[in-house]
This record gives structure tokens, C-alpha cells and sequence, in this order.
């Protein structure tokens, strides 16, 4: 989870409840790095101010919407009119509540958030295809294309942050955590493409890959 709260006191209260409810919690007492984690390590839920230093939280927000984080978020602030919620909802945040606050309804509130997340994280969308992590496919044109555990390991990755470049010891280290060879990555690359097509996987010159758009089956032909 990241928290992001300026407020020391609180932050330190919100932390400790929720590790007691079995969060890893990240705490960030302003927007810049707030920004920072969030655009740098990956949440199930977080939990946003809005009047924080140095970056305005629905601005924090609105960065890493446009970044492509879809971490779902709850804005928590003393700011609870009409206008602010609606500002707040349509920044990208899934849930608005206001100070004060029962502590009993935003552990419920963060529960259901999770479970959401959780359960549509399952289907990651690669432009208008869709990657199943349970059955370990894509779905494509209407037809499924089988992957194998690396495959479907190496483009999670790579889908779970559709504009990030990732480099390729990054991706090593993400998607094949027992591999040491960094050439296990382009290998993979080269299976994805194979059954996917080229466009697939992008190559960015000098800085690595990052997830592009699966052809369907027969259309964009093996890569040789």
C-alpha cells in the first residue's frame, strides 16, 4: 500500500493500522515522492491527501493516471463538499471520504478496493486483447493463444505498466528472478513475437522494451 499524508501524526496512525491489517505500507509525506513511488514500485491500494507539499494530491493523482498506474485509490481529505468529491472521482480516484473519518469504514472501503483491483488484474489489456493470467493466454481476434509460464511472466510485466520502457536486466529481474543471463529476456521477446506477432513486444533503441499491440493469429506472421 503507499500513503501518502503529510500530517505526521496521521500518517503514523494510518500506518500502523494498516500493517496491523497486513499491509505492507510505503508512507510518503509529500507529493513529489509520493509521485515518485508510485510511478517506481507497484500497490494494490493507496491512500492519497489532497493538501500535501510540494505537489497537490489530485495533481499526484492525475500524473500517474496519465503515467498509466492504475493502482486503485482512495483520496482521504478534510475537503468533503460535493464539488471536492466529484473533483477528487474525476481526477481517478475510486473511492473519496473525508476527515474525520470512521476508522472501521475505511478499512472496509480499502478492503473492497483491493478485492476489485485484485480480481481485474487477472485480465491485463494489451491494446484490445486481453492477457488471462489464470489460464495463462491472450485473447486476440477473437481466438486464445497459449503462452508458457516465462512467456506469461515476461509480458505481465510488461503489461502491468503499458507505457513504461523496461530495461533488460530490470525485466530480468522482475519476471525471471532465478535466471542470471540478461539474454533470457530477448529470448522470450523472440517467443512473444513469434505466437504474437512482431508489434507485441517494442524494442525502444538504447533503453530496452516495452509491451505493444498483439497481432491476431495469421495476420502479422511468424518471426524468423
Amino acid at each position: 500500500m503507499l500513503l501518502v499524508e503529510d500530517e505526521g501524526e496521521l500518517a503514523a496512525m494510518l500506518a500502523g493500522l494498516f500493517r496491523e491489517e497486513g499491509y505492507l505500507v510505503d508512507v510518503a509525506a509529500d507529493g513529489h515522492t509520493g509521485l515518485h513511488y508510485g510511478l517506481t514500485r507497484s500497490y494494490d491500494v493507496a491512500v492519497l491527501d489532497r493538501g500535501l507539499p510540494a505537489l497537490e494530491g489530485l495533481d499526484l493523482l492525475g500524473r500517474l493516471r496519465r503515467s498509466g498506474v492504475t493502482t486503485p485509490v482512495l483520496v482521504l481529505s478534510a475537503l468533503g463538499n460535493p464539488a471536492d468529491r466529484v473533483a477528487g472521482l474525476d481526477a481517478g480516484a475510486e473511492d473519496y471520504l473525508t476527515k474525520p473519518f470512521d476508522i472501521d469504514e475505511l478499512l472496509a472501503r480499502l478492503r473492497a478496493l483491493r478485492r476489485r483491483h485484485l480480481d481485474a488484474a487477472r485480465m491485463l489489456p494489451i491494446g484490445e486483447a486481453r492477457l488471462d493470467l489464470d489460464a495463462r493466454d491472450v485473447v486476440v481476434g477473437g481466438s486464445r493463444v497459449a503462452l508458457s509460464e516465462r512467456e506469461c511472466a515476461l509480458l505481465a510485466t510488461l503489461a502491468s505498466r503499458p507505457r513504461q520502457v523496461f530495461g533488460r536486466d530490470d525485466l530480468l529481474a522482475l519476471a525471471f528472478p532465478e535466471a542470471e543471463n540478461p539474454v533470457v529476456v530477448d529470448t522470450y521477446v523472440h517467443y512473444l513475437r513469434r505466437k504474437l506477432g512482431r508489434g507485441v513486444v517494442e524494442t525502444v533503441r538504447g533503453r530496452g522494451y516495452r509491451v505493444g499491440v498483439p497481432a491476431a493469429p495469421g495476420v502479422d506472421g511468424p518471426v524468423g
